[in-house]
């Protein structure tokens, strides 16, 4: 199945004289459907004049030239998540259910629904780059593709992450989808269009990138995907707007914890403490949360298992009093430990056959393995 020509074009032409994430024209278009919209703005002396130059038939033709297609809804491809966009409101001034989506690539949007987002800042550290990189091969191997807006830092590393292990990366852009920005990443944005990811954008073809621009395509990284993990963000990143999409959409919504005194790492310290996101640390965390119940489970973490871990409680008292230097009757280990000579004798030859005390002419003292 696929959406009406007439209804394609309505998109197509619409799109091209208005900006992204324009929830007064969204909603219209939600509404009353894109034709009517269309026909109403082209018969208003207003705003007529505005698609005197729009072919939307040769936009399209365009388009293929350049290797995009235009997804709308009605499409087998439209990636059902961004209908949830319709009752999301608006975050400063964006808002709505796309017109359409510009893509380039052989990735489909309607394989995204299990898909992870990695989003954060662009001046990221080492630290932050690894952990990106990490999560994204490990949920890009659970084949679960990986979703960011190829930006420096953390969108770089996380679509180099899943890249690494051969899984599918999608770029999200502020930009038209066959346009590079930033121009430093022209390989990486290359790299995803041709080798089973996709270049997406809401932003007509050659749209330039722009800083609203930039806001109106955080809503759609969030509404693509089954979660968000933010790894690096200060208290003003545009990686929080993306996070208070994901949680007005209801998606999961993730954090690293960084250290408690760098400001890169403040805005992702503040989610987690307002409970808005789960705290992770590794891409095995990741898919646990994003896994249904039952799924990728993870045993609880604890330190390595030592000898005095198996000692009743009894026994643990009983080493505890025998002396480490020099020996020790075992009347005298009864006196320190409140117990009688005869049981402490009984739990010290225990305690010797585990290699945990050992007898010399001097008495009872701690063998080398209650050291551990």
């Amino acid at each position: 199945m696929s959406a009406p020509d007439a209804d394609r074009l309505a998109r197509v032409a619409l799109a091209r004289v208005t900006e992204p994430g324009k929830p007064t024209m969204l909603d219209l278009v939600a509404d009353l459907g894109a034709e009517t919209v269309l026909a109403s703005l082209r018969e208003d002396p207003r705003t007529r004049h505005r698609f005197d130059d729009v072919d939307p038939e040769r936009e399209l033709e365009l388009a293929t030239r350049r290797s995009l297609r235009f997804v709308v809804p009605g499409d087998e491809e439209w990636p059902v998540g961004l209908d949830d966009l319709a009752a999301a409101g608006t975050v400063a001034p964006h808002g709505g259910v796309p017109l359409g989506l510009w893509v380039r690539g052989p990735a489909r949007l309607d394989g995204l629904g299990g898909s992870l987002a990695i989003v954060g800042s662009r001046s990221a550290t080492t630290y932050g780059d690894d952990v990106a990189r990490e999560v994204a091969a490990t949920v890009g191997q659970a084949g679960r593709p990986i979703v960011s807006g190829a930006a420096y830092g953390i969108d770089q590393a996380a679509h180099r992450g899943a890249i690494a292990v051969d899984a599918p990366t999608i770029a999200v852009l502020a930009c038209g989808a066959d346009r590079v920005y930033p121009l430093a990443h022209r390989e990486l944005i290359e790299h995803i269009a041709v080798a089973g990811g996709a270049v997406v954008s809401e932003t007509f073809p050659d749209g330039a990138p722009m800083r609203i621009r930039f806001l109106a395509r955080n809503r759609l990284i969030s509404a693509l995907t089954a979660g968000t993990l933010v790894v690096e963000a200060a208290l003003r990143s545009g990686a929080l707007n993306t996070a208070n999409w994901a949680a007005r959409l209801n998606r999961t919504l993730m954090g690293v914890p960084g250290p408690v005194t760098s400001a890169s790492s403040a805005g992702v310290h503040q989610l987690v403490r307002s409970g808005a996101a789960t705290l992770v640390t590794h891409g095995d965390e990741v898919l646990e949360v994003l896994g249904a119940a039952g799924e990728h489970l993870l045993e609880r973490p604890r330190g390595r298992d030592r000898p005095r871990d198996a000692l009743t409680d009894r026994q643990r008292l009983v080493l505890d009093g025998v002396p480490l230097a020099r020996g020790a009757t075992s009347a005298s280990v009864a006196r320190v430990v409140g117990l009688g000579t005869d049981a402490v004798h009984a739990t010290l030859l225990e305690l010797e056959l585990r290699g945990m005390v050992e007898v010399a002419d001097d008495g009872w003292r701690l063998a080398a393995l209650a050291h551990d």
